[in-house]
Formats: C-alpha cells, structure tokens, sequence
C-alpha cells in the first residue's frame, strides 16, 4: 500500500526538552561536575525532585534504607542512575498519560538501568547506553499525542514489532524509530544516542532473520559506538521479555560478534544487570 503524500508531509509536534533536563544533560557532559552540583541541579524542580525520590525508594532500586533527598539518592545510586532517572521521569511528563504508556515508560526505566549497568563491563559509555535506552520506543509516545485513538488501535492489531512499524509508515507516515531518534536531536541528545534509536529496528531484522540473509546489514556501516549500543539494546530487550535465557543468548550470540563484543561477555553483563532489578 503506497504511502500517501498527505500523510508523508504530516507535522507530528515533537515536545520541547524541559529546561532542567537541558542543563542536566550539559552537566553530564562537564567533567568538573560533581555530586552536589547535579544533585542541586535537580532540586531545583521541587515537583521532578520530589518524583525522582519517591521512584528512588520504589522496588524497582532495591535500596535497603529509604532516602530522603535527591542528594542522598546520589550518593547511594551514582550521578548517571539519578540523572537517567530524572530523564525518565521528564521524558514521562512531556507526554499525555495513557495505558500504553504507562507499559512503556516501565520497560523504558528498567531498558535504561539495565544497559547502563551492564555497559561498563563492554567499554560503552554507561550514560548514552542508559540514555538510550530509555528513548527507545519514545517515538510510540509522540505518536500517542498526536493520534492516541488511532495509534492504540494499530498497536492492538498488530503485535509483531516489525510489521507495527510497517503499519505506522503507512498510517502516519514515518515510524516510530525515525521519530524517536528526532526527538533525541530535539532535545540535544548524543548523536550516537538518536543513531540507535533510530536504527533499533535494523538490529531487530537482524535478529530475526534467516541465517546468511543480510539485508539488515545497513546498521553495520554505522560507527562502532553505535553498532554496540543497538547490540545491548537488543539484548537487553531479549532478557526482560521474559522469553528465556534463549532468546538473550541468541541476541548475544547473533549481534555481539557484529558489533565487535564477545558474546560470551555480553551475555555474562546483560543477565547480571537484569538480575538487579527489583520486582518493579
């Protein structure tokens, strides 16, 4: 079915980055930065505070003691979980609620923490690997504010993910990868981080396709930094569907060795830091 120009020149507002979450993502990025000044930096939102502690002390974290403070929760999580977290929580609040999105900020914060944490262990930077996990499906969520009736809709008829995306591009357009990496841009992202977002179904095909076929291969070309966040990602997203040690060893086995990570390895990491996360 040819995709109407109509529908091709749509305008899907996008919206704009909060204020506080542009100047965390400058800080991020200062080496000179240092606990008081992001945790500052925060509290500075009393309602985004207030939301990143009480998500602090949720199961999802596991803390053995309540925290009381969004430096407190620095101290015990680290600059990149908090900041990752109060990106969520922004990302959240810029966007209508809805029950598809409740689902999807959930797998989004426990996407984000996974491959952060596991990032260390593969030499990826753990901050765009977390960030990137959150923005993963983001563009489902601008798709929800624009058509919430229609879009809750397509994604109820069509449950594979590949064929979803196809659905979207002839409903709207575009899909919602190519939407999420221009919401990465639009709110000042790493060009590594709006790469793997936008390219996330490339490594998905390539996950699922027959062996010895490479029509995916396109995502290849991309930048080392980028192969290997699309290569967590997608073993991440096998580990917390729930669809066995199978599927992650077969992401592992199948994208590791592509992106120049030991599969090995990159098991070992994705199974340990789905394993830390608290029954949220």
């Amino acid at each position: 079915m040819a995709i109407d120009n109509a529908l091709r020149a749509l305008d899907i507002d996008l919206p704009a980055c909060p204020q506080t979450l542009v100047q965390l993502s400058l800080l991020m990025h200062d080496e000179d930065a240092n606990l008081q000044s992001i945790g500052g930096l925060i509290e500075t939102d009393m309602a985004l505070a207030s939301a990143v502690v009480r998500t602090v002390n949720s199961a999802l974290f596991g803390l053995l003691r309540r925290v009381e403070s969004v430096p407190e929760a620095v101290r015990y999580l680290g600059t990149r979980e908090v900041a990752g977290l109060t990106f969520e929580i922004g990302l959240r609040g810029a966007f209508p609620p809805s029950p598809l999105l409740t689902a999807l900020w959930a797998r989004a914060g426990r996407r984000g923490l996974a491959m952060g944490r596991a990032a260390p262990t593969l030499d990826i930077d753990p901050w765009l690997a977390h960030t990137a996990g959150l923005f993963a499906e983001s563009g489902q969520a601008a798709l929800v504010g624009h058509d919430a009736p229609g879009y809750e809709a397509l994604v109820a008829t069509t449950p594979n993910p590949l064929v979803q995306l196809e659905a979207e591009a002839v409903t709207y357009g575009l899909n919602h990868a190519a939407l999420g990496g221009a919401l990465c841009q639009a709110w000042g992202l790493a060009g590594d981080v709006a790469a793997s977002v936008r390219l996330r179904p490339m490594a998905l095909r390539t996950l699922v396709a027959p062996e010895g076929d490479d029509f995916a291969a396109p995502w290849l070309t991309e930048p080392l930094s980028v192969q290997r966040l699309l290569a967590l990602g997608a073993a991440v997203d096998a580990a917390l569907e729930g669809q066995g040690e199978d599927m992650l060893a077969r992401a592992s086995a199948t994208l590791g060795p592509l992106a120049g990570l030991d599969a090995a390895l990159l098991h070992e990491a994705v199974a340990a830091s789905v394993a830390r996360l608290g029954d949220a």
